[in-house]
């Protein structure tokens, strides 16, 4: 797709996708299953009170800018995944970071996540 020209308003997302304005992000072509993650393992051992949270790096939270769900180990993953639609305060465009870096982490950890958009986190299960 041709990169939209200037003097033409187009959105931020538009712009990031090369996608025609008016044509969604969340349109179901898996963009967000390719945005880039922040997320890189590390595993700790310890119990995650407030001084080894606080000595996590940034890369290790669902939500980085906000150092919000740590995602240290599989049993982690698993929390963030069941309190996702929980976390307050936070923009769609965080949502769409947190949700890629969980997908990662769950890779990483063997955790099953059926999910492929994080606006199914939360919602009962269809079965």
């Amino acid at each position: 797709m041709p990169v939209p020209r200037a003097g033409k308003r187009h959105t931020k997302c538009d712009l990031r996708h090369h996608r025609p304005k008016g044509r969604s992000c969340d349109s179901g072509l898996g963009i967000h299953a390719r945005m880039r993650t922040t997320w890189k393992p590390h595993t700790t051992g310890a119990d995650l009170d407030a001084e080894h949270r606080n000595a996590l790096p940034d890369s290790v939270f669902a939500f980085p800018d906000k150092r919000k769900e740590p995602l240290t180990d599989a049993s982690h993953v698993r929390n963030a995944i069941a309190r996702f639609d929980q976390v307050e305060d936070v923009s769609d465009g965080e949502r769409d970071l947190a949700f890629a870096n969980i997908k990662k982490a769950a890779q990483h950890y063997d955790v099953d996540m059926s999910e492929s958009n994080w606006r199914e986190l939360g919602k009962p299960s269809t079965t």
